[in-house]
């Protein structure tokens, strides 16, 4: 019978699966558009089992996670471990960031805002962020374009097959504008009944006009606002799949 997955199966295959090469690529975005030489301090909102807060808590940086999944934030808390660093994991929504400091970074990557069920939540998150940073400190954060959602997503399929377990992908056109739902189908071995049991997960993830994202980190009260794409390293295209956003609070 179908069940909902177990998030922790999930949090254990979305590890395997993630492309481990973007993570230093979101670290050289960060430190190459924050001026200075000394790390400071750093928020990591979405934060996922912890690939890119553990890179870069050993570049030096203070860093904090957040997260919604608790089994995400078990598998960072035991890669910190393992990398020897110190890093402060909260489990909460992005959308309420009350009780947390001020920071001189935060960052929202792999399209975490994406995952927000409207615009009116990606705008809430960002003008949050925006208030827990230091005078001068900057907002980074990446999110799926539309060409992505409307023309490479649809119909895309994944398949990944271990001696235990079986992985299927599968994303289809969403109902809302620039919206895709992924299902994500497990069979994970159990030994207790010497077979595999299934397993399944829908995703929806929504993307929003550049105006509308640029609108909101203005909203915020955030300056030098800028788009790229390719991690920061070049112009945005009508073929780019991922769109960078970064913005600066005001020094007073």
């Amino acid at each position: 019978m179908d069940h909902r997955v177990d998030y922790s199966i999930f949090a254990q295959v979305y590890d395997r699966l993630m492309d481990k090469d973007m993570y230093p690529r979101w670290q050289h975005f960060v430190q190459k558009n924050v001026p200075g030489q000394h790390p400071g301090t750093l928020l990591d909102l979405g934060c996922g089992s912890g690939d890119f807060a553990v890179l870069m808590a050993q570049a030096g940086w203070t860093v904090t996670g957040l997260d919604l999944s608790p089994e995400m934030l078990t598998l960072a808390a035991a890669k910190a471990e393992r990398a020897g660093v110190a890093i402060a994991w909260i489990q909460g929504d992005m959308q309420d960031l009350s009780g947390l400091g001020q920071f001189d970074v935060i960052t929202s990557f792999d399209d975490s805002l994406c995952y927000l069920p409207h615009l009116a939540a990606v705008e809430k998150t960002i003008h949050a962020a925006a208030q827990h940073l230091v005078p001068g400190g900057r907002l980074f954060a990446d999110v799926h374009s539309i060409h992505q959602t409307d023309d490479v997503f649809p119909g895309f399929m994944y398949n990944d097959v271990t001696e235990d377990s079986a992985f299927l992908w599968t994303t289809y056109a969403g109902d809302a504008p620039h919206s895709v739902e992924h299902e994500l189908t497990f069979f994970i071995y159990d030994e207790a009944i010497d077979g595999y049991k299934r397993a399944m997960e829908i995703q929806k993830e929504r993307t929003y006009r550049t105006a509308a994202y640029r609108n909101a980190f203005a909203q915020a009260g955030l300056q030098d606002i800028a788009l790229t794409a390719d991690f920061g390293d070049a112009a945005v295209t009508p073929q780019t799949t991922r769109w960078f956003f970064q913005g600066r609070r005001p020094l007073a």
